[in-house]
């Protein structure tokens, strides 16, 4: 995909450094004894089914915290690429004891990664440039940054990233600041510069909403038809971003609502993983 930014290495390291440990912990006792310690292995990365890439540097990183220089890994494809079925994504050589234990850990992150940027290109491909495809923050404790990479991988466009880069006003927040004009207000004061969205459950919260001076308002499990009406109630004081009871199948009719922007936690809460393998043959040393 042009234009995608790589993921910095210390996104990725640490999340490499204890996927291993819990997967490896005292060592590959299979490999270790079925293996040869000279034997060399050279392997390629199958993309098994249609799929938008994503996560190779985080793969090469597994393989090369495993086996370090004596692994090359060579992407064949890149992150945010479409592939189909039957297309190598990169090839892996080094030692095939490296190989072997690096393999499913490499894979787990390479699959899901995937499987994300594969479910968010297929949202984004519904809008048609229409409605902005965003992620939430539902995502895999530890792992929300490889995670909401691969929705860029794929062509949607983050949330925020956490609790601390943007306000998001939601019925908890309100009763307990005392109205929505309140929450509002106070967060202005104390969140200065921070964007304020405001979650609203009916036609009446939206304009209630932008009324008070919400950036954007977040209209939570509305119908169509509401979804309409509270978008001509907001009009431009605020941005309409449409969350809740979300499917692929509604895209394109929630894209012809006005709304800015709608949010989808299936991205990351529920994709399925790509189906990806490594298939490792002998190989010369160099």
């Amino acid at each position: 995909m042009t234009g995608l930014a790589p993921l910095a290495p210390e996104d990725y390291l640490d999340i490499v450094r204890r996927a291993l440990a819990e997967d490896v912990g005292t060592g590959d006792v299979t490999t270790k004894s079925t293996v040869p310690a000279s034997a060399h292995g050279h392997g390629i990365v199958l993309a098994k089914s249609p799929l938008v890439v994503a996560g190779l540097d985080v793969a090469h990183a597994v393989f090369t915290a495993v086996g370090g220089d004596a692994v090359r890994f060579t992407s064949r494809a890149h992150d945010g690429e479409p592939v189909a079925a039957g297309t190598v994504i990169a090839e892996v050589e080094g030692p095939a004891r490296a190989l072997l234990t690096a393999e499913r850990t490499a894979l787990n992150l390479l699959q899901r990664m995937s499987g994300i940027a594969t479910a968010t290109r297929q949202y984004v491909d519904a809008a048609a440039g229409r409605i902005i495809i965003l992620d939430t923050r539902k995502t895999t404790p530890t792992l929300r940054t490889l995670e909401k990479y691969a929705v860029r991988a794929g062509g949607g466009t983050n949330h925020r990233i956490g609790l601390y880069d943007q306000v998001l006003i939601k019925d908890n927040h309100v009763r307990l600041a005392g109205g929505v004009r309140k929450a509002v207000e106070s967060a202005r004061r104390e969140a200065p510069g921070l964007t304020i969205e405001v979650e609203a459950q009916s036609v009446a919260e939206a304009a209630e909403a932008a009324d008070a001076g919400a950036d954007i308002v977040l209209l939570d499990n509305l119908t169509t038809a509401e979804i309409r009406e509270a978008v001509g109630l907001i009009g431009k004081r605020a941005r309409a971003e449409i969350s809740g009871g979300v499917t692929l199948a509604r895209i394109p009719e929630l894209a012809g609502t006005g709304a800015d922007s709608v949010s989808v936690g299936a991205l990351t809460h529920s994709v399925i993983a790509s189906d990806i393998s490594l298939e490792i043959e002998t190989a010369d040393v160099p």
